[in-house]
């Protein structure tokens, strides 16, 4: 029976392209098949559809990273050590600054401009309020 040879698909790196996330259409592009041959297969030689086979590895890709990023942190990467404990043990930075001498929390020198259609009102500081048109 003549016809198109069997596509060649190697699911090991179709596994890994789905672990960083990839899309099908871009997998099947890289593979040089069609998303049809590349979902038509995956029946085959998985027993699962495509999209069942993907969200798996995919879910896998995810794992991994965590893991890796969780090994970071344990060999002592500040950074990743930091992040993790931002996202898993909800650790935040102090960003707030209050004291109780008013002065302190004063902003001086400060100039807001406001334009609008009609007018532009920049006040200047120790001068008073103008608008013009």
């Amino acid at each position: 029976m003549a016809g198109r040879p069997k596509a060649d698909i190697d699911w090991d790196i179709v596994t890994k392209y789905l672990q960083a996330q990839c899309e099908a259409t871009g997998i099947a592009s890289i593979l040089g098949i069609s998303v049809d041959t590349l979902y038509v297969r995956c029946e085959k030689d998985h027993n699962m559809t495509f999209s069942a086979f993907a969200q798996q590895k995919k879910s896998e890709g995810k794992e991994l990273l965590r893991n890796k990023q969780f090994e970071l942190a344990m060999s002592g990467e500040k950074t990743m050590l930091v992040w993790l404990g931002k996202q898993y043990l909800e650790q935040k930075d102090k960003s707030d600054i209050t004291s109780k001498d008013e002065s302190i929390n004063k902003i001086e020198g400060f100039r807001i401009i406001i334009e609008d259609e009609r007018h532009t009102y920049a006040p200047q500081a120790g001068a008073s309020s103008e608008i013009s048109d």
